[in-house]
């Protein structure tokens, strides 16, 4: 005879899921990088151009709390700009990035 869980001991477990969903976590999308020393800053005006780190096509970084989770690429949905995840990065790869 098989033994069906309770429905009283998957309840806490369903709970303890609906707890953390309300928290809030800042999701960033990194275009590229650049550094500029502050004499350049001064001198940028509307229309100038600032290169980045990343070749045009490259995919985009996402980081949740300034952790990198995935990689996407930049679209436009509804005159709105937005990202499809492409990659999701596996833990092995977040702990070789502490390292």
């Amino acid at each position: 005879m098989i033994d069906k869980p309770d429905v009283n001991e998957q309840e806490p477990d369903k709970k303890n899921l609906e707890f953390i969903l309300d928290i809030p976590l800042q999701v960033t999308v990194e275009l590229g990088r650049t550094k500029l020393l502050v004499k350049d800053i001064l001198q940028l005006n509307q229309g100038a151009v600032i290169e980045l780190s990343k070749l045009a096509g490259e995919p985009l970084d996402i980081f949740v709390n300034s952790k990198l989770v995935a990689r996407g690429e930049a679209v436009v949905v509804n005159e709105k700009f937005g990202v499809r995840l492409v990659d999701i990065v596996s833990p092995n790869e977040r702990v070789e990035k502490i390292l």
